[in-house]
């Protein structure tokens, strides 16, 4: 078999499923590439295929695309509409294929669907690619559970890592957001990058064990749907009592984000929450300054607990 060259852009999706699609390409022995991570120079080509209201995440997935396509034989754009029953992602995740596809009409895409109301599952999605590249169904079967396991492990991992990390005594923020914007070099890496150099320890939202979901999630709201917000909503009830202040990392105009946010920022009122909503513009020195403010803030609130504690 001709060897098989795959494109996975490091954007969106990829912060979230990136183990478990790296590990089943590897185990039908297919050669993976993921994009560079996001610069200036990204969105800008980004910016180009979308209208101006498209979201900063959108418009940079496009840009990690582009820089792709004359480096592999397919790229990988997954589309995913529904991962429980009465609940729905954000139609950004939906409307991908199409939209690189309309986009890049001349690309070899991979695909696969996932709507949990039609039957239509990550199982048999990945085992539509892989008869579609023309492998055997058992290699299939085995790559994906061979893949499944090692996303797991991973995760319970990183989740053990961030429980020790909670018994720091440093003051703790937990960053909350969607992955592709917590992770992403352009959108939350100044943040962290900062906050790391002010000694603080990062607690992040999507390091959370999500069987407790539902449970945490009602907490703040029975009645939000979309599914990637109930798992932040989920992990800022989970972790709240065990931090010292909130930072919630969004990029305009996200509209999912902008509602479940307003509702947390209503609902948290016992802890210090900052709001940062990255856009094209968004100024490093302003970002730093509202950071300084907001530490400032946290850092005079525990002085004077532990004053209160030894009185």
């Amino acid at each position: 078999m001709q060897k098989i060259i795959v494109g996975i852009p490091r954007a969106l999706l990829y912060y979230k499923y990136h183990i478990l699609w790296e590990t089943f390409f590897k185990e039908l022995g297919i050669t993976t590439i993921t994009s560079n991570s996001s610069t200036k120079e990204t969105l800008e080509i980004g910016r180009r295929f979308l209208i101006d209201e498209a979201c900063l995440s959108m418009k940079l997935y496009m840009g990690h695309v582009k820089q792709l396509l004359p480096l592999c034989d397919y790229v990988l754009v997954p589309r995913i509409i529904c991962l429980k029953k009465k609940e729905k992602l954000c139609t950004n995740f939906s409307a991908l294929y199409d939209l690189v596809h309309n986009l890049f009409p001349d690309t070899k895409l991979l695909h696969y669907n996932i709507d949990v109301p039609n039957q239509e599952t990550e199982f048999f999605g990945l085992l539509h690619i892989g008869l579609q590249l023309g492998f055997p169904y058992i290699k299939i079967v085995k790559a994906y559970h061979l893949a499944k396991q090692k996303e797991l492990a991973e995760t319970s991992i990183s989740i053990k890592k961030q429980t020790v990390s909670l018994k720091s005594n440093n003051i703790k923020i937990l960053l909350a957001g969607h992955p592709y914007n917590l992770h992403d070099k352009l959108i939350g890496a100044n943040i962290s990058n900062y906050l790391e150099r002010e000694n603080i320890k990062i607690i992040y939202s999507d390091k959370y064990d999500l069987k407790d979901m539902n449970k945490d999630c009602n907490h703040l709201s029975k009645n939000i749907y979309w599914t990637y917000n109930r798992e932040i909503m989920a992990s800022l009830w989970h972790y709240q009592s065990a931090v010292d202040g909130i930072i919630l990392i969004t990029t305009f105009p996200c509209g999912p984000d902008s509602l479940a946010n307003e509702m947390c920022l209503r609902k948290l009122k016992n802890i210090p929450i900052l709001n940062i909503i990255v856009d094209e513009l968004s100024s490093e020195t302003g970002l730093i300054t509202r950071l300084e403010s907001f530490i400032d803030i946290i850092k005079q609130k525990k002085e004077l607990y532990e004053k209160q504690g030894n009185n």
